[in-house]
């Protein structure tokens, strides 16, 4: 009798303990352990990160780091790192944590437009992947490829058509560079190429001038009729004459693209720059900025028209007076000169 409470005791006892650790592995693995408030959090875990350094970013929003380095090795997830962004929610379990980090990477939105130069998109891209800017502009301005794809680092920006797109954050320079090829194959489509012939320009010709559309006017509306303007000067043999292109031609010159030129002077316009289309009749060797598919649109779709001239309009402003000839280009001047003189625009 003695001997069979024992027995039973012990078997109690086993039961008990049992019920202890599957409860304690139920905890570890299906309880809530998380401590933020928040909906959710993203952590960033970068290339080549080891899993202490996952725990570190782990470490202010979980409630039991121990329970869950228990689960992550268990499934396996210590000796399977994996970069990446990852979207914690709230009340998540470790079960749950350790399958987002897994298997649930989320990709990022990349935007980008209004980049005057590679070394201004590979900082605007690189504050949106993993990839930092000079590695980003390495990769861009590579000969190799920028040969094998029929550019020139002067015309490279060309090839970023401006956009939104999805990319996993952890992205490196020559994954990004390699989609935003195809993106830019994908863009040129039969149609476009077709318009670009049927005007006489290559597609980073039509790239070049929509550049110095898209400076000229911020009204996507006027863009085609800009354009129709540069495409009469290109047809009859004329310069370009854009003052777009001589700020640029100054910011280069300076070093200095963060100055803001507002103002262009008569002597500004012997600046003896390529980019300088009141010298040099051939369009400038690359974009002046990063145009927007709208203004590549309007360079191939301009407006036909008879109008060689245009000037800001005072009396409607962000648009233009446009003129035939330069009789009539010179009386919309005077009310402009008058305008941008009373506002005391020195540059």
């Amino acid at each position: 009798m003695y001997i069979k409470k024992i027995l039973i005791l012990i078997a109690v006892l086993g039961l008990a303990a049992l019920g202890y650790f599957s409860y304690k592995i139920y905890n570890n693995i299906f309880n809530a352990n998380t401590v933020f408030d928040s909906e959710n959090v993203t952590i960033y875990i970068p290339t080549g990160a080891t899993y202490s350094q996952v725990r570190d970013s782990l470490r202010p929003y979980l409630k039991d780091l121990a329970s869950f380095d228990d689960v992550a090795q268990k499934k396996g997830y210590v000796s399977k790192v994996k970069p990446g962004k990852y979207v914690i929610e709230k009340n998540a379990n470790n079960h749950r944590i350790t399958d987002i980090l897994r298997i649930g990477n989320k990709p990022v939105q990349v935007v980008f437009n209004n980049q005057e130069r590679l070394e201004n998109l590979a900082g605007r891209i690189a504050t949106q992947i993993e990839a930092d800017s000079v590695s980003l502009l390495n990769t861009m301005r590579d000969p190799e490829f920028l040969s094998q794809n029929e550019f020139k680092v002067e015309n490279a920006l060309a090839m970023y058509i401006p956009n939104q797109y999805e990319f996993f954050w952890n992205t490196s320079a020559e994954e990004f560079r390699t989609r935003m090829k195809k993106e830019y194959t994908r863009f040129w489509t039969a149609e476009r190429l077709q318009k670009a012939e049927e005007i006489g320009l290559t597609p980073n010709e039509v790239a070049v001038v929509a550049s110095i559309v898209q400076k000229e006017t911020a009204k996507v509306d006027e863009r085609p009729k800009v354009a129709g303007v540069y495409m009469n000067r290109l047809k009859n043999g004329w310069k370009l004459d854009a003052d777009p292109t001589v700020i640029y031609a100054l910011k280069l010159k300076n070093k200095d693209f963060d100055t803001i030129i507002k103002r262009v002077f008569y002597k500004d316009l012997t600046l003896d720059s390529p980019y300088n289309t009141y010298l040099y009749k051939e369009l400038p060797p690359g974009p002046i900025a990063m145009p927007d598919i709208s203004s590549i649109d309007a360079v191939l779709n301009y407006e036909r028209h008879k109008y060689f001239y245009f000037v800001a309009d005072v009396e409607n402003f962000g648009y233009h007076k446009f003129a035939e000839n330069l009789d009539q280009h010179n009386r919309n001047k005077q009310a402009y000169v008058r305008w941008i003189n009373a506002q005391g625009v020195k540059r």
